[in-house]
């Protein structure tokens, strides 16, 4: 999300600073390399931050050390490294006189089991996951420092994102994984009977929200970014199936406890109140991510 975010930025004409953990593959940002800044550095490191946050109007705050599936393993490591990280950024960033925060939050986790389909920003939050209890307190610790200190920020609760320049070989992002499979002649692991249920969003809908956000100068503050279209994992197959001509063999592993059943989130306090809507529908993104994926391998 951090490249096409940053490509976003460079097209509306702003100046960009990039902050990246030392010895990263950068084939991301290759396209642009030449016209950002890159600071490299440890989250964790108080100096690292203020480095990055120094003479900067806005941040964006996407990084994140631990996934959904992992993160219910060691909840002390995600505090730690999420908590704790993020509200010493935030300390830096009013220090600095940063004028907004936008935080890329997770729609997917932070609602929990959803008690009304689609969820809205009003749903209660009850995360079943430390990765989503992470995101909700980084939430709240941004409404603090906006109630003590007048410190603007944006929260978006993304919800599945996808798109080109995802990782293939990770546990997140069930298109990327799906699509890496394929493309190495691999089977796919489908977890239960596949009506696990999800909204899915093109990466370069995700940029334009976020780049919106940080543009908008009124008082609402958290913004589901979503298709608003719940999609089930056995459909998603079937349209991944037919836009790459695959016929893999399929593998039936049980059902995941973390695993919500269905989620889908309403899109309509973003539609109305920074008149951002999605452009790129489900099959129109995997295709284009499907090209990019064949020149990986």
């Amino acid at each position: 999300m951090g490249s096409h975010l940053a490509e976003g930025l460079l097209a509306a004409g702003y100046s960009v600073r990039v902050f990246d953990r030392a010895n990263r593959d950068r084939r991301n940002l290759t396209s642009i390399a030449e016209r950002i800044e890159i600071i490299e550095g440890d989250f964790s490191n108080k100096a690292d931050l203020q480095a990055v946050v120094s003479g900067m109007d806005f941040v964006f705050h996407l990084v994140g050390t631990t996934l959904p599936a992992s993160s219910n393993s060691n909840p002390v490591y995600d505090i730690e490294s999420n908590v704790i990280g993020s509200v010493r950024l935030f300390e830096l960033c009013q220090k600095e006189k940063v004028r907004k925060i936008v935080f890329a939050s997770s729609g997917g986790t932070v609602y929990g089991i959803p008690q009304h389909l689609p969820i809205d920003e009003s749903h209660p939050t009850l995360p079943l996951c430390s990765y989503g209890i992470s995101k909700l307190a980084i939430e709240k610790y941004l409404h603090l420092f906006y109630h003590l200190h007048g410190m603007d920020y944006a929260i978006l609760r993304i919800a599945n994102p996808y798109g080109e320049r995802q990782r293939l070989d990770a546990s997140q992002g069930v298109i990327a994984v799906f699509l890496g499979c394929l493309a190495h002649h691999l089977p796919i692991h489908l977890w239960g009977d596949g009506s696990v249920t999800r909204d899915f969003l093109y990466v370069g809908d995700v940029a334009r929200a976020m780049r919106l956000a940080m543009e908008y100068s009124g008082e609402r503050k958290i913004f589901n970014v979503s298709s608003c279209r719940g999609v089930s994992v056995s459909d998603l197959l079937e349209v991944l199936l037919r836009v790459t001509g695959s016929s893999p063999e399929i593998l039936r592993e049980p059902e995941r406890s973390f695993d919500v059943p269905k989620n889908i989130l309403d899109n309509a306090t973003i539609r109305r109140t920074l008149n951002w809507a999605p452009q790129v529908g489900l099959e129109e993104g995997i295709r284009c991510t499907w090209e990019w994926v064949k020149k990986q391998v």
